[in-house]
């Protein structure tokens, strides 16, 4: 039996009609979150607080982690040639279809940085070579700072995130294309130029990655020092775009979308992938906090101290994030998906639920802690949750929600004439 035979059957497969409405809410939601961050971002900016900046950025990771991790399972599904994946690949490939979108949502950050005369590094500190270190004096003189000029400024900053959406942004609508393509005229062409593109993505993606967490996350901290930064955030996407992708594909199968098609099976390797994947994030992790602890050098280990302690000696509210993320983010998924049943139905969607929760607690960990200098005294931006953070989160979320909609109501919610669909739909442990 060939795949086309199975075309009649699965044909008909298209999202309810409900749909529809919720794509609109979704946009509505969206544009009503960044409407109030933007509001926030004036406020930041006149009150020269860089607070409501955080949130933005706060919110927009979360949703870039996320389809950064679609776009490398829709690579590695091609490369590996799993046949059970088929199905949740196209998944992938309706989710970063909001790349683009979220590129936009990221501008008013680069703009800021290159428009805002007042304090252009109101974010990134070393944005504004005028900065005012713990001294009282200038970036000119930081040595940390003109040692890494050459990478850290303003123009080769802006000129690499657009470099970097242009990669991201081509690669999206490359597999896009080829799979949708693919259900129109079965050419295996298709799957060959796909499998090209993915064996050097995966590589230039890892690149590309590694440098924008570096630029946006990293350095915030512009005096630290890690080479693992970027595997860390390689690992929190890969994690965050399971998660996610179980919950829609469990949403999917409940209401009708792949009522029928979408298996047992399917949820068991994603829970799979969940589980290993939990593992090497922590991994990853304490071994970066192991080699800093290890090496105990002032530039690297002031990074943790501040997620730990005040000036003063005190345990501050970070600390008991980094418990939080120690047995939430590693110990429960972990023993949670050990167990074979909690692989499938509502079990699988409560873990991953969890995991995206943690996930956006990380997020908070890596990149709100910061010294502030107040002429009493430095003191560390405690953790808090503002209502900024939470518009942006909303917004973000509800463009990319619209945007996956808005692609499984142009194309089929599966790839209908891939030579593996047969195999896909009949996936078994």
């Amino acid at each position: 039996m060939s795949a086309e035979s199975v075309v009649p059957s699965i044909a008909t497969v298209a999202p309810a009609k409900g749909d529809n409405n919720l794509s609109t809410y979704a946009l509505i939601i969206g544009i009503i979150g960044l409407g109030i961050s933007i509001i926030g971002l004036f406020k930041g900016l006149n009150e020269s607080d860089p607070r409501p900046l955080l949130g933005w950025l706060i919110g927009f990771s979360f949703w870039f982690s996320i389809l950064m991790g679609s776009l490398y399972f829709i690579m590695l599904f091609y490369l590996f040639d799993s046949g059970w994946s088929v199905i949740i690949r196209r998944q992938f490939e309706h989710a970063v279809s909001g790349l683009k979108w979220l590129a936009l949502v990221f501008s008013p950050l680069l703009l800021i940085s290159l428009f805002y005369d007042k304090d252009p590094g109101i974010l990134w500190g070393w944005l504004n070579e005028e900065k005012i270190l713990n001294a009282g004096e200038g970036l000119e003189i930081d040595v940390l700072y003109q040692a890494k000029s050459t990478y850290l400024n303003s123009k080769f900053f802006i000129l690499r995130a657009i470099f970097f959406f242009f990669i991201w942004i081509g690669l999206a609508e490359i597999f896009r294309s080829s799979s949708f393509s693919m259900d129109q005229d079965g050419d295996l062409k298709h799957i060959r130029r796909c499998r090209i593109f993915a064996a050097i993505g995966v590589i230039v993606t890892s690149l590309s990655l590694t440098f924008a967490s570096i630029d946006w996350l990293k350095s915030l901290e512009y005096h630290w020092f890690s080479t693992m930064y970027g595997i860390w955030f390689f690992a929190s996407s890969i994690l965050s775009s399971l998660a996610t992708i179980v919950i829609v594909c469990y949403l999917s199968r409940t209401r009708g979308h792949l009522k029928g098609i979408l298996t047992n099976a399917h949820f068991y390797y994603l829970g799979c992938l969940m589980l290993a994947f939990t593992v090497f994030w922590a991994y990853i992790s304490f071994s970066q906090y192991f080699l800093v602890y290890s090496a105990n050098i002032p530039e690297e280990t002031f990074w943790y101290n501040i997620r730990e302690i005040n000036p003063d000696g005190v345990k501050n509210s970070w600390w008991w994030v980094s418990m939080g993320l120690l047995f939430c983010h590693f110990f429960f998924p972990f023993l949670w998906l050990l167990w074979y049943n909690n692989k499938f139905g509502l079990r699988i969607v409560f873990i991953s639920v969890w995991i995206l929760i943690v996930h956006l607690l990380d997020l908070y960990w890596n990149i709100l802690p910061g010294k502030i200098h107040l002429e009493t005294g430095d003191t560390i931006r405690q953790f808090g949750i503002s209502p900024w953070d939470i518009s942006m989160i909303l917004g973000a979320g509800g463009i990319c929600v619209w945007a996956y909609l808005r692609s499984m109501k142009k194309n089929h919610p599966i790839p209908l004439r891939d030579p593996r669909i047969l195999e896909s739909i009949n996936a078994h442990e």
